[in-house]
């Protein structure tokens, strides 16, 4: 298989055909090694692929190591043979392309085509997938009338999981996308023959999945490019560089945009803090005794719990300090096992902001939704929950609206906002230093800890409970900070300008 393509590598090179060079010849490059976060989606892919057998049932599993290709394709031409009614993983090399097919249905007229994803719903970048696959099985003499793709469907209700997966008809949308499988084969095949392809940057490196290889192909960028000005949309910055202009300090006086992005500018040329008047009259609606509160949910693409729905966000975790009279008082929980926690992390949150006046959180619309789904599921709690969404403010907006650090990079993110505020408070020391590596360790810990031995569980347990006290301390020092540039509180230490990080590459950016 070294040379031969695969329906992975054959997406890969439709995205570009460096990727796919750079896959196929560097196989054990680093930027190919898979991530906690990307090694769970690979891990949730497989899992949903086998629920799914069970929704078509009657089927033959080839089930032989992956590498062993020829095995794999004669096995499958057996089990066609003898008349199987489904073939799951059923194999085929043809033109040079190697497809394993998820689900293959025999119909009275043909067989019908599924691919299986773990998405709510059908992606047009499924679309190519399905093709290829297409194109190569009925190069195999298979007649396929049909191709279908097989995903989660959102209005399955636990504990009724007879309705766990919808099968979505894609064979008039695949239409165009098979049409050009040939070709497309060809020239990546062609690619494959040569020295590594001379491709130009553009969208195509973040379309439609992140190039892992993009520190090889993207030139440095100067400080306070354009492309960190916050919300700057892609094609603006394409514009703005074609124009010559590449970095906020070239921006024309009369610049169009968002007031937070208005305020980036002005701090980036004046290499300052810029602090708004109407920051004190912000900071004055939060009341105290105040509870600073963080949620970390997880999304199980199969539900668990009572009424739950797939890829339904519920909330198993929370940290809260709080600041009133006698001082700050830290208050946290995390679900144990798989039980469903709603209830008794709802009464710990209830408990805990017990006697607050306000209630802050970072980019509150979250911590809403979950307190909302809360109310819905928790009739007995719901007067208590709603009155609690009711003292919720957003310490991300009164950031967002009133101060710039030049340390920001244009993003108003915790993980931004706090280093440049306050130095020293960050997330490096912490072995978990992010929500989706919290929200997979969560959902290792809570559904899937039967593969943990005990020490793993409470080591997990241990590394999420100081991310999310961290989240919530953050809050703290960043409202002290906050008090202190309205003078609302004396200064204890002068707030540093850093050079300004570069955010990540806008992939539409021309080379």
């Amino acid at each position: 298989m070294s040379q031969h393509l695969s329906k992975s590598r054959y997406t890969s090179g439709l995205q570009c055909s460096k990727l796919l060079w750079w896959k196929v010849y560097e196989p054990d490059a680093p930027e190919l090694v898979a991530d906690d976060a990307s090694q769970a989606l690979f891990t949730r892919g497989q899992r949903i692929g086998e629920l799914a057998r069970a929704y078509v049932p009657g089927g033959v599993l080839i089930d032989l190591p992956y590498y062993e290709f020829d095995l794999r394709v004669t096995a499958t031409a057996k089990a066609l043979a003898d008349g199987a009614p489904v073939v799951y993983e059923a194999c085929f090399l043809e033109d040079g392309v190697f497809v394993a097919v998820d689900i293959l249905e025999r119909r009275d007229d043909g067989f019908v085509l599924v691919e299986v994803k773990s998405t709510l719903g059908v992606k047009e970048k499924h679309l190519a997938d399905v093709a290829v696959q297409m194109h190569v099985v009925r190069r195999a003499g298979l007649t396929v009338n049909r191709a279908e793709v097989m995903h989660l469907n959102r209005d399955c209700t636990y504990p009724d999981l007879s309705n766990l997966f919808m099968r979505e008809d894609v064979t008039e949308r695949i239409g165009p996308a098979l049409l050009n499988v040939p070709n497309e084969i060809a020239s990546l095949a062609a690619a494959l023959t040569g020295p590594l392809p001379d491709v130009v940057t553009g969208p195509h490196c973040n379309t439609p999945y992140p190039c892992p290889f993009l520190g090889r192909c993207w030139p440095q960028l100067p400080e306070n490019h354009v492309s960190t000005l916050y919300r700057i949309h892609a094609t603006k910055v394409v514009q703005l560089v074609a124009d010559g202009i590449n970095t906020l300090h070239d921006l024309p006086l009369d610049f169009t945009a968002s007031a937070p992005a208005l305020r980036q500018i002005r701090s980036i040329r004046a290499g300052e803090v810029i602090v708004e008047e109407g920051l004190s009259e912000a900071l004055a609606g939060l009341e105290p005794p105040i509870a600073y509160l963080d949620f970390e949910t997880i999304s199980p693409p199969v539900p668990a719990w009572l009424g739950c729905h797939p890829c339904e966000q519920v909330p198993v975790q929370f940290s809260c300090h709080v600041l009133g009279p006698d001082g700050l008082a830290h208050h946290e929980w995390l679900a144990e096992g798989p039980g469903d926690p709603r209830e008794e992390f709802a009464r710990a949150v209830i408990n805990a902001c017990a006697g607050s006046k306000t209630v802050v959180a970072f980019g509150s619309p979250f911590e809403r939704r979950c307190i909302g789904a809360l109310a819905d599921f928790l009739p007995q709690l719901r007067a208590d929950l709603v009155a609690l969404t009711g003292r919720i403010r957003d310490l991300h907006l009164i950031v967002r609206d009133h101060v710039y650090h030049p340390g920001f990079g244009g993003s108003f993110s915790l993980k931004d906002v706090l280093p440049a505020l306050v130095p020293g408070l960050g997330y490096d020391d912490l072995e978990i230093q992010d929500g989706t590596t919290a929200s997979t360790a969560l959902q290792a810990l809570l559904l899937d800890a039967d593969a943990l031995g005990p020490e793993e569980r409470r080591a997990i347990r241990r590394a999420l409970l100081s991310y999310c006290e961290r989240d919530t301390l953050a809050m703290v020092r960043l409202h002290e900070r906050l008090d202190v540039l309205t003078g609302l509180a004396p200064a204890t230490k002068e707030l540093p300008i850093p050079g300004t990080p570069v955010q990540a590459i806008v992939a539409e950016l021309p080379s």
